[in-house]
């Protein structure tokens, strides 16, 4: 009896328990159910066109392919060659009489040692980076040394012309010291790129598998590098040659020697050539230089068109390394000569044609051909 009780009391409290029970499961089954139905969670109802889409470069790549390929290769050719002409004249010649030649020699170093690294820039900007950090860092160190060394020796290249004939008197009383003056400065000038190209051999590292001179977050450090590029290698040796050759033309002008008009001729090629070849990549990387600083929002179209025009522009600017030897050496006339010689010396041009190239063109000139033209030649 006991027993019996005791399952008589315990059966309502069961029950009870199991009311409950049902109770909070359909309770639960209708928050489910709401959940599941409602619009806010429905499949395929989530506006997807607020998230970031990445912007695709794959015709930028395409490109950059045979675009990079064929520049990058007629730059290396023409610049190995040319320059290596340019320091093989000089040293088979002993020929390091005034400043402009020391300035030239170390020029044509400058633009060979860039020349080198054009192979490891078309490798960066075809494919994949496979070469490491050390490499990737000393291409870009390699660069900006002979990129900062090339413009302040243009820029000393044209303050010698200026004193050699604006001020022709004062620079004769030092012609003895112009030797040494000439190579001390231009240790300074290689002294002084190694140290502003100090950024790119500290902060160059790979990023997307690509040899980069800054990772893609660094803006603060790209507005830094960038702005000094353009006012040092860009804007202050503008500014000297500008001034230095606009006060030799003025004195060419009031000069009446026979070779006054191919002096100023060569004068305007030289200025002619480092616009072209510097201006338009010194306005896009201002332009770059600016979005970065006022953080402008630019949509994919615009990013490409601005990638298309700091490749083209690039490779022209590239373009100085091959060009220099043919604008400031060989347009000399007895720079030409020497080369000329140098090549029948080494059995690369016959007698016959040596005496065709010199004598005969030296005939037919009269006395054009002289000394003075490498004077007045910048």
């Amino acid at each position: 009896m006991t027993s019996v009780s005791g399952l008589q009391n315990l059966l309502p409290a069961v029950l009870l328990w199991l009311l409950n029970f049902k109770s909070c499961l359909s309770e639960d089954g209708e928050n489910t159910t709401l959940m599941t139905t409602s619009p806010d969670y429905e499949y395929g109802s989530v506006d997807y066109e607020n998230f970031p889409v990445p912007c695709d470069k794959g015709s930028n790549r395409e490109f950059r392919l045979w675009f990079m390929s064929t520049f990058y290769s007629i730059i290396c050719f023409l610049g190995l060659v040319g320059n290596l002409l340019v320091i093989l004249t000089f040293f088979y010649f002993k020929r390091l009489k005034t400043m402009t030649d020391v300035y030239l020699l170390n020029l044509s170093f400058a633009d060979l040692l860039f020349a080198l690294s054009l192979p490891f820039w078309a490798a960066n900007s075809m494919a994949e980076w496979v070469l490491g950090l050390v490499v990737c860092k000393a291409m870009h160190a390699i660069y900006k040394v002979s990129f900062y060394s090339s413009m302040f020796l243009l820029s000393f290249i044209s303050v010698d012309r200026y004193f050699a004939i604006a001020k022709a008197v004062s620079a004769h009383r030092h012609r003895s010291q112009a030797i040494f003056l000439s190579k001390v400065s231009s240790a300074i000038i290689w002294v002084m790129a190694l140290i502003f190209s100090t950024p790119e051999l500290k902060y160059t590292t790979i990023n997307n598998k690509t040899c980069t001179p800054y990772s893609s977050n660094a803006d603060k450090l790209r507005i830094s590098i960038q702005t000094s590029q353009i006012v040092l290698a860009f804007a202050v040796p503008l500014l000297v040659m500008t001034f230095c050759y606009s006060r030799i033309v003025q004195t060419l002008c009031h000069a009446r020697n026979f070779e006054r008009n191919k002096a100023i001729k060569v004068i305007l090629a030289v200025v002619a050539v480092f616009i072209v070849c510097q201006l338009p990549y010194n306005v896009v990387l201002f332009w770059n230089t600016l979005d970065t600083a006022t953080e402008k929002t630019v949509d994919c179209k615009y990013e490409n068109k601005l990638l298309y025009a700091t490749d083209v522009t690039q490779c022209v600017a590239f373009l100085r390394c091959c060009l220099n030897p043919f604008v400031y050496a060989f347009i000399g006339v007895k720079f030409r000569h020497d080369l000329l010689k140098l090549l029948k010396d080494w059995g690369c041009m016959s007698h016959e044609r040596f005496y065709r190239y010199t004598c005969g063109r030296r005939r037919s000139s009269g006395a054009n051909d002289t000394e003075t033209t490498t004077t007045f030649s910048p």
